[in-house]
């Protein structure tokens, strides 16, 4: 992680999202995400918030980028780990697996920025999963619509990696003026019926 907090594999994912969803814009945001400093970790917290400024004014297109970023670090994170340990987790029963899943989700949300800190709660219908800190939501007036997109879709795409289906639903966010980010999560097995 670089000194400033923003980790490399955000930084990555969020530059993959624009070059895949906004091409043409790609040389504007690369003022900030130029390549040189992604290779060495030189892309602080400054220049990320500038970024996350830029592209919450591309409009309907910002939730689709950091959508499809949160989806690229749930499989960066997963080509990450050995063999070995995949194989362990996806032989585990799914009550299990579920929350094998969730602690690399913890893991994944807090390597993403160094001040997020991540709580889950584990009830008897679902998670539920308190985000602080993060820098996606740090606006300086609340917006009308959650801005929590890009945990969602990691959390979502990490539990599809491992057979898993998760419904997520954000119930606060502190971009909305919520004071937290907080999801509730319901995961089954892939293929099993919702309310099984």
């Amino acid at each position: 992680m670089h000194e400033a907090g923003v980790g490399r594999l955000l930084v990555a994912s969020l530059h993959q999202g624009i070059a895949d969803l906004l091409p043409s814009r790609l040389e504007f945001y690369e003022w900030w995400l130029n390549p040189a400093g992604l290779r060495d970790g030189r892309i602080g917290l400054a220049q990320m918030a500038g970024v996350l400024s830029f592209l919450r004014l591309e409009g309907k297109l910002y939730p689709l980028v950091v959508a499809r970023a949160g989806e690229y670090t749930a499989e960066w994170s997963v080509a990450s780990i050995g063999n070995l340990h995949r194989s362990i987790v996806n032989a585990a029963p799914p009550g299990i697996r579920a929350r094998l899943v969730m602690r690399m989700a913890r893991g994944m949300i807090r390597g993403t920025y160094g001040g997020s800190r991540v709580i889950v709660r584990w009830k008897k219908r679902g998670v539920e999963i308190d985000i602080r800190g993060s820098i996606f939501c740090a606006v300086r007036e609340p917006v009308d619509e959650p801005l929590c997109t890009y945990y969602a879709s990691a959390i979502e795409r990490l539990m599809h990696l491992f057979k898993l289906h998760a419904d997520l639903q954000t119930e606060r966010c502190r971009g909305t003026g919520g004071g937290q980010c907080v999801m509730s999560l319901i995961v089954r097995p892939r293929g099993a019926a919702a309310g099984a």
